[in-house]
């Protein structure tokens, strides 16, 4: 099941990043820190309604942020759709006992099937240059690379842009 987070979750979302965190520096990603991801980040997420949980089996598994907000980072990026109706994921996390097996999968159905839901016009999103996995992943699914990003706090190393169209016009607007 996936629904939006609880206040009363917030911990164990964070348990479940730094685990992921440390899991992924044991394979020589060094993608999360001590600065990234925080519980400032998950309270501001909870707050916008933007906070969704998979829970497996009554156990909170993993997370993901699905937002209407652009992060000024993004700016510099020269995106395939108008800024118009995007949805940016962040802070995807499974916990490791719970990884490879279509977790990840799931959160990312559950995105893309909200954002057509709500005629969302792209999803965009950003991941490790370091972390091939991911982006095997998110190419598999039809994201397009776009450009790089850094985020001094966390690695000096840069983030590769993503984004997904979900209509036929690269401008922004829905089809009629």
């Amino acid at each position: 099941m996936i629904r939006l987070a609880k206040a009363s979750e917030i911990e164990e979302i964070i348990t479940i990043t730094r685990a992921c965190a440390k899991k992924m520096s044991s394979e020589g990603i060094h993608q999360w820190n001590e600065h990234y991801p925080n519980i400032e980040s998950f309270l501001t997420d909870l707050k916008r309604d933007e906070l969704y949980v998979l829970i497996k089996n009554d156990t909170l598994a993993g997370c993901v942020t699905i937002s209407t907000f652009k992060d000024e980072v993004y700016e510099q990026v020269n995106w395939l759709s108008k800024d118009s109706r995007q949805f940016y994921i962040h802070r995807l996390a499974i916990h490791p006992q719970h990884q490879h097996k279509g977790n990840a999968r799931l959160l990312m159905d559950f995105a893309e099937a909200l954002a057509r839901e709500k005629e969302v016009d792209s999803i965009r999103l950003d991941t490790f240059s370091k972390n091939i996995r991911n982006q095997r992943f998110y190419e598999a699914r039809g994201y397009i690379r776009l450009a790089n990003i850094y985020f001094p706090k966390q690695s000096s190393n840069p983030f590769y842009c993503y984004e997904l169209l979900l209509n036929d016009s690269a401008d922004g607007s829905w089809p009629k």
